[in-house]
């Protein structure tokens, strides 16, 4: 019978280093921090960040206002292309994402055909000056579509990474899934951050070849050691304080969770909600927390960022995340927040849809709740308000399953075996 750490090794075997030090990657995204300490996800970079230790690599994302064309963070060469002038306007990409930028602002739509023009002139233009033997691209749509086309002519491989949002949103549009087969029919392997990713990803190909390999956490930053009691002074919270940590879009569900205040007010009249993010659906929330007379119980303080935001989800009492599935089938693939919450030490309450249900695990990680059900959000937070006993149960298993399957380390280990097979197969 073999031994644990026998088991151990067979289940992450080592990388040749001779294949990663060939590799000249070049990591294709659209959602990733425009400068340091930036309030974007940056789950994209933190994997970079750490794939960069083993291989030459550049990551290609959208400008923005603010931006450099051109920097390196902590060992990652990141290159910023343009795609609309006057690069002040350029309004399509970052703060809420591309596809709620498209549904709330005109010049977003009117910059789209400029956008995919540039992203797919930069990405052959990179390839040339880089010199990139591997493509390693984050979302099927659309930079997928694009490196599948250069992939027809240059044979360079790549790796499609689906997070969700590129699967969920576009089923009801038959081209978009013609663009996404395609991309899928060339890639060499499709990895994706849950298992119901990976079953909208068969959806769009059957016999896909997929990888489940979640994204990870940084368990340093997000530790509960990070409590700041002052963030409860300052915002003068006197009795629990629930957490809601995202964009403020549509399949983020934050409107059911205000809708479930005045219930959880009628028996704890001084707990407050303290939404964390930004978005295209700001206006929106603020004139249904005014329209509820919340104004006091419901806080926006704004955008946060690096250890400010780890200090917030340690302090807090309870995290809830209501997603749901939008009207075109947008919704969680894997959802990061929670790991983060749970990594800090907080119970999670989480709506049961998408690829949550992966790492929020009912009566063991945290508490699943049926989407759009604002009763269902009360009754679970006033449960858990009521319950020191469970709520620390659910605190200390989340943070051991993300210190135990959710470090950034196991799962760049799992890229870069994956990256080294792809490589070899192809030489």
């Amino acid at each position: 019978m073999p031994t644990l750490a026998e088991v151990k090794k067979s289940a992450t075997p080592s990388v040749p280093e001779k294949n990663l030090q060939e590799l000249r990657v070049l990591v294709l995204a659209t959602t990733f921090p425009r400068w340091e300490n930036d309030a974007e996800p940056r789950f994209v970079f933190d994997l970079t960040k750490h794939l960069a230790e083993k291989v030459s690599l550049w990551v290609l994302v959208p400008h923005a206002p603010g931006a450099r064309m051109e920097e390196e963070i902590d060992g990652v060469r990141i290159l910023r292309f343009p795609y609309f002038f006057p690069k002040r306007l350029q309004t399509l990409c970052y703060e809420g994402g591309i596809l709620p930028k498209l549904k709330t602002k005109w010049l977003a739509r009117l910059q789209l055909p400029f956008f995919l023009a540039a992203q797919g002139f930069h990405i052959w233009r990179t390839v040339r000056k880089y010199k990139i033997n591997f493509i390693h691209c984050h979302w099927i749509i659309p930079q997928g579509f694009f490196v599948s086309l250069l992939n027809s002519f240059s044979g360079i491989p790549y790796l499609l990474t689906a997070h969700g949002g590129d699967v969920y949103s576009f089923r009801k549009n038959p081209l978009i899934r013609i663009f996404s087969n395609y991309a899928l029919r060339r890639a060499k392997t499709c990895t994706v951050n849950s298992e119901p990713t990976g079953q909208a990803v068969r959806n769009i190909r059957p016999g896909s070849s997929i990888q489940v390999v979640p994204m990870g956490v940084d368990t340093q930053r997000f530790h509960p050691g990070k409590i700041n009691k002052k963030i409860k002074e300052n915002l003068k919270i006197q009795d629990s304080f629930l957490l809601a940590v995202g964009r403020f879009a549509e399949k983020k569900g934050f409107r059911y969770l205000i809708q479930a205040m005045p219930e959880i007010l009628k028996k704890r009249p001084l707990a407050k909600l303290v939404i964390v993010g930004f978005g295209p659906q700001e206006e929106e929330l603020k004139r249904l927390i005014a329209d509820l007379n919340l104004q006091a119980s419901v806080l926006l303080p704004g955008c946060k960022a690096g250890d400010e935001l780890a200090e917030y989800f340690a302090t807090a009492d309870i995290f809830i995340g209501p997603s749901v599935i939008t009207d075109n089938g947008d919704t969680e693939g894997q959802g990061v927040v929670f790991l983060e919450a749970m990594a800090s030490g907080t119970t999670v309450i989480a709506s049961d849809v998408g690829g949550i249900k992966d790492i929020v695990r009912n009566m063991e990680t945290g508490l699943l709740i049926p989407p759009n059900n604002p009763g269902a959000i009360a009754e679970k937070t006033m449960l858990l308000m009521d319950n020191q006993e469970l709520r620390n149960k659910l605190a200390m298993n989340g943070r051991r399953l993300a210190e135990s399957e959710y470090s950034w380390e196991k799962t760049a280990q799992r890229f870069l075996e994956t990256y080294s097979q792809i490589f070899d197969t192809t030489r």
